[in-house]
């Protein structure tokens, strides 16, 4: 620990104890906060090294001085003696030893005393560690003992579920934030310039540098802590993302929810799970968010602490950092699947049956306007996705997204992405100005990712004018739901229309409603496919197609069952398909009795 005695302008003196490694600046963020207009956010740093504590500017406008001489970039080990000026503030460094003792800078001027009681604590220490490592084998070895034969059929069937060593995970975690703390340090010191680095020359010599840090340690290493495995945890903590490396690999995780550097959940097969691994510190969380929103020319800080972004693998991801998120810088990833799922994936896991797959395959081919309604995470995005790609080749396609997730396979395809504010507040372009520039760029077919506000009139008259055909989805329970939202969205735009018009241009423009719906048992399916046939007495009027037959939970594994039906009913639009020469199937609209096609759950 650091201690530093801070004196302002008016001569208060005041002492701050702070990490071996922290930023000195007027951001509500540094571990050392000075606040004059006189400091940068991000003024300086102060980190503690074998040969003493360094000093480096980072670059603000006022600069830092010692003793009354401006610095260039480094300077150290600093004395005790040494005054730090920074703005109108005046800042003298001590190290805070184990003992809890205040010693001067550099390490070399500790007592013989001080160094004495250091070791017998690091001895209690590890003897404590190896202590409860010897409780937790007895444990271990005890339940064993404990529990009930394969065959005795009088025991209880509970799975007896040992928790991991506390003890082993709190040292790996001390090592982990050891290593990478001289890491830091020595890549400091070698002045590498990692910006002008690719990724895998970055990679490669950062991993040279951590195996030689752990030989270095190789004498106090415990035995119990796999250097390999320690190794791969700082290297994807500095350079990657860190505990969340492994879990992008995991095809079992849909989405990755970090509420704060030690408290990492996971969903998998739509149900959440606590995973053990943690970040070191919030540090290592903004370090990985900053890695992130960087490449795509987007920032987060505090004047714009909230951000939308995506992997390059096109996986969705939102952050959002002090001071809006009270208990640490908060990261959400929601993957997009490494194998691009089609229709007939989604038939094998029961999202929809063969009759709805091969009818929604007829209206994208057909240019029927089609909207796609869901929840949040009912999996809209992935089914806009499958449609998009029944869409015939040579056709041109232009897609409009918040954060470019859809992955067509369409020769002739652009795709278009939103921007927000840049720091003073300008720059932004809208979905809605995509969607109004999209229109001069000769679309056939239109797909938004994702209407909602105002771009929603702008979609309905490009529906309207010619560019049949188009697809987009929006958040909503139910269809009757989603015209009601639609309608909303429309009068966001703030052309004072009336209601009835609204609704014109809603019956005219969209023909057929899917409906995406996400049960609490984690299954995504198609509920409902509907078609809207007009206008009646100032109401749209809707006509379903098909709709899946809920049948409440099956025991095992407590999942949805039920069946998909049609509704006895044939869409309008089919005659005119007939008559352009199409073979269509009839039979798909007919009810189904129950129990007639079996379904897998995902």
């Amino acid at each position: 620990m650091l201690q530093i005695e801070i004196q302002d302008a008016e001569g208060k003196t005041s002492l701050v104890q702070a990490p071996d490694e922290c930023l000195i600046g007027k951001s509500a963020q540094n571990e050392v906060r000075l606040d004059s207009w006189r400091v940068g956010r991000e003024h300086a740093r102060l980190f503690n090294t074998p040969s003493g504590v360094l000093l480096e500017d980072m670059g603000a406008f006022g600069g830092v001085s010692v003793n009354g001489s401006r610095i260039d970039t480094q300077y150290g080990p600093l004395k005790s003696s040494d005054v730090i000026g920074i703005g109108p503030f005046r800042l003298k460094v001590a190290t805070l030893g184990e003992d809890g003792l205040v010693q001067a800078a550099h390490p070399r001027s500790r007592s013989d005393t001080a160094a004495v009681r250091n070791q017998m604590a690091t001895e209690e220490l590890k003897a404590s560690r190896r202590a409860a490592e010897r409780v937790h084998q007895r444990m271990l070895q005890e339940a064993a003992e404990a529990m009930p034969a394969a065959g005795d059929k009088t025991a209880a069937g509970f799975s007896l579920i040992i928790a991991p060593d506390p003890s082993r995970k709190q040292l790996e975690f001390e090592w982990r934030q050891r290593i990478h703390a001289k890491l830091l340090e020595t890549m400091d010191l070698r002045r590498h310039d990692v910006n002008s680095m690719s990724d895998e020359r970055l990679r490669r010599e950062t991993e040279v540098l951590i195996r030689q840090i752990l030989r270095d340690e190789a004498a106090e290493l415990p035995s119990e802590l796999d250097p390999d495995l320690l190794c791969k945890q700082v290297l994807d903590e500095a350079i990657g993302l860190g505990p969340l490396e492994e879990l992008l690999a995991d095809d079992s995780v849909s989405e990755v929810m970090v509420n704060r550097y030690d408290e990492i959940y996971v969903e998998r097969a739509g149900r959440l799970q606590r995973h053990p691994l943690t970040f070191t510190g919030d540090r290592a969380v903004m370090g990985v968010i900053e890695r992130i929103v960087a490449p795509l020319g987007r920032r987060i800080d505090e004047s714009s602490p909230m951000v939308d972004a995506r992997l390059k693998d096109g996986s969705r991801v939102n952050a959002i950092i002090p001071p809006l998120a009270l208990k640490g810088a908060c990261l959400t990833i929601r993957k997009f699947a490494r194998n691009k799922l089609g229709a007939q994936d989604l038939v094998r896991f029961g999202a929809l049956s063969p009759a709805m797959a091969s009818f929604l395959e007829v209206c994208v081919v057909g240019r029927k306007n089609i909207i796609v309604s869901g929840g949040t995470g009912s999996g809209k995005t992935t089914l806009l996705n499958i449609l998009s790609n029944f869409i015939p080749a040579g056709e041109r396609v232009i897609t409009v997204e918040d954060a470019a997730e859809l992955k067509l396979h369409h020769e002739h395809l652009i795709s278009l992405e939103s921007r927000p504010p840049n720091v003073e507040g300008k720059g932004a372009v809208l979905i809605r100005d995509l969607v109004k520039n999209t229109l001069r760029m000769r679309p056939d077919r239109i797909v938004v990712g994702e209407c909602r506000g105002a771009e929603a009139l702008d979609m309905l008259q490009a529906m309207n004018t010619g560019h049949e055909g188009s697809l987009t989805t929006l958040h909503a329970n139910t269809p009757r739901d989603g015209l009601a939202r639609l309608e909303t969205m429309v009068l966001m735009a703030g052309m004072d229309l009336p209601l009835v018009a609204i609704r014109e241009q809603i019956a005219s423009a969209v023909d057929i409603i899917v409906q995406q719906s996400r049960f609490a048992c984690g299954t995504r399916m198609v509920t409902s496919i509907t078609e809207i046939t007009g206008m009646e007495s100032g109401k749209i009027q809707l006509q379903e197609l098909f709709r899946h037959v809920n049948q409440g939970y099956t025991a095992p594994g407590n999942k949805v069952s039920g069946y998909f039906t049609g509704c006895d009913l044939v869409p309008g639009f089919y005659e005119e398909l007939r008559m352009t020469g199409n073979d269509l199937d009839m039979d798909i609209f007919k009810p189904v009795e129950p129990g007639a096609q079996p379904q897998a759950r995902a």
